[in-house]
This record gives C-alpha cells, structure tokens and sequence, in this order.
C-alpha cells in the first residue's frame, strides 16, 4: 500500500497541473527542464528527459530556431494506478539559437535520461588576432624624391 504525508499544497498542485495541462494527459506540451554552459569554443545544453526512449526523441533546427521534441508513453497494462506525478505525453522545447553559433555542426548524445547538445561556436565568432602592417608616413604610396 502506498501511503502519502499530509501535504495542504498536493491536491492544489495537483488540479494546477490539470488545469494547465503539464501532466501530460492533454496535447498541451510539458516543458523539458534544461541546464546550458559554455566550455571554451563550445555551448553544451542539458534536457533532463528520464524515461523516455532515444527513437521519441527528435530535433529541428530552422533558421535559428532549435526545438527538441520527445514523448513519454503511458504504460498500458492490467493495474490500478495508486499515484501518478510524473508527467506522461509530448514534451517540447524551442530555443533561439544565435548568430555565432555553428548550428551545421551540432551533436546530440543521449545517456542515462539526459539528453546533452554540443553547439559549436561559429569561425566567424571567434576573437582573432589582426596584423597592423607598416606604411609610410604618406600612405601606401612609395615616398617621392626630386
């Protein structure tokens, strides 16, 4: 038997989540929490997306827009369920990717419920170093003698 501790803010918590559809039994999208950090010329992005399948999971990139979608499926069977608080159905993230970032070039590695992009920075954005070329005090033009 499974026995909960009194808790004044679970059954409000609890009409909240429908009412607002993050429990996944509408087609309204729960959201993906996600951790982001830059390491050197790369930006790395974390979706916590435990239980749910690689084949779910799928990424778009168009323009400058990154949307990650995945499913977790509702299990079937021949039981009564005694609680269910994690959410089940279509989660959906977007993201606005921007200029100086390599979105060609993107990994996607998915391991232990955690699905980690690298988004590489662009050549273009990189900080690189301009050669000053010497000229004569008149210019480019070769100095003039009489």
């Amino acid at each position: 038997m499974l026995l909960r501790t009194a808790d004044p803010f679970r059954e409000f918590d609890r009409l909240a989540q429908q009412l607002l559809g993050t429990t996944g039994t509408t087609n309204r999208p729960a959201v993906m929490p996600m951790d982001a950090w830059r390491e050197g010329d790369v930006f790395v992005l974390e979706f916590d997306l435990p239980g749910v399948a690689k084949e779910s999971i799928d990424l778009d990139v168009e323009r400058n827009v990154l949307t990650v979608r995945a499913e977790r499926v509702a299990g079937n069977g021949d039981w009564e369920m005694l609680a269910s608080e994690r959410p089940r159905g279509l989660f959906s993230r977007q993201l606005v990717l921007g200029d100086n970032l390599d979105l060609e070039h993107i990994e996607a590695a998915y391991a232990d419920g955690v699905l980690r992009l690298r988004v590489p920075v662009a050549e273009r954005a990189k900080p690189r170093k301009i050669e000053v070329q010497m000229t004569s005090p008149q210019g480019d033009n070769p100095a003039i003698t009489a």
